[in-house]
This record gives structure tokens, C-alpha cells and sequence, in this order.
């Protein structure tokens, strides 16, 4: 049961693209869309440092994130929530989320065919890890309201 859980996490992961993250500092609330990537159960998203969450995230690195469809029928809503923490990635660590990500998303990974606003806008970003403290997998096809937390510390992929 836990493996097929696992298994099931990183299929939605692998299968989905956009991520809600929730940000806050002082009375600052925040959610924003980013495209992510993930290894295991860390995502990797880059974002513009002066952007709102970006801002929020340095003051106060704890997020929220939500991972789902825009479903019409209730029981048929599945999703991932994760609290987790973001850091600022550099060096070895970048690379890695520069690769995958441009395995994910080719626009990024090729860049000398992207169009000049990618290009442009890709020069002003930095890149950013979420590594999940709690991860729940919610399935209404499993039962209205079913939610499994996953076990963090079992091998991820």
C-alpha cells in the first residue's frame, strides 16, 4: 500500500505542471502559479527575485503548495498539498534543476530556439527548491474527503 502511494505521488507529479504556492511575511499573504519541476518529492521552480512571493520567501522561507486540476465533479478531485520550505538554489544544485526542468519544459531547455521574451525573461530569474516537511495526496475517487499523508522518510522514486 505505502509503495503504491508513493507511486501514485510521483505519477501526479510527473504528470502535472503548475503549482499554487502560498507565501506570507507579516501580514503579507501571497499565492502564485509556478511551473515546477520535481525530483522525488522536492520541486524545483525559478521565479523573479522581486516578484510578491519571491519577496515574501525571504523573509519567510515556510509555503504551502497545492497541486491539482480544475476539476468540475467533486468526487472526482485529486491533488497534493506539501508544507515545505524553499531555499535559493546555486552551483551543482541549479544545474540539476536547469536540466530537469528543460527536460520537462523544452522552451527552457533549448534556449537558443526559444522566443527572445523567454530568453529575456529567463535572465532575470533565479532558482528556487520546495522540499516538502508534510505531503499529503488527497483522492475523492477513493472516497469524498480521502487524504493520505506520505511518508517523507520511505525512498521517494
Amino acid at each position: 500500500m505505502k509503495n503504491d502511494l508513493h507511486m501514485r505521488v510521483q505519477g501526479y507529479l510527473r504528470n502535472h505542471q503548475v503549482a499554487t504556492l502560498a507565501t506570507h511575511s507579516g501580514d503579507d499573504l501571497w499565492a502564485a502559479a509556478v511551473f515546477y519541476v520535481n525530483a522525488g518529492y522536492t520541486l524545483y521552480f525559478l521565479s523573479s527575485p522581486t516578484s510578491r512571493h519571491c519577496l515574501n520567501l525571504s523573509q519567510r522561507p515556510c509555503v504551502a503548495v497545492t497541486i491539482q486540476e480544475d476539476y468540475a465533479d467533486w468526487l472526482e478531485i485529486q491533488g497534493i498539498q506539501i508544507e515545505g520550505v524553499v531555499s535559493e538554489l546555486s552551483g551543482t544544485e541549479e544545474g540539476l534543476a536547469r536540466r530537469l526542468y528543460g527536460q520537462k519544459f523544452p522552451v527552457v531547455g533549448k534556449l537558443a530556439q526559444a522566443p527572445a521574451s523567454i530568453v529575456k525573461a529567463l535572465a532575470k530569474v533565479r532558482w528556487y527548491k520546495v522540499v516538502p516537511k508534510r505531503l499529503y495526496f488527497l483522492d475523492n475517487t477513493v472516497g469524498l474527503g480521502h487524504r493520505d499523508e506520505v511518508d517523507l522518510s520511505l525512498p521517494s522514486s
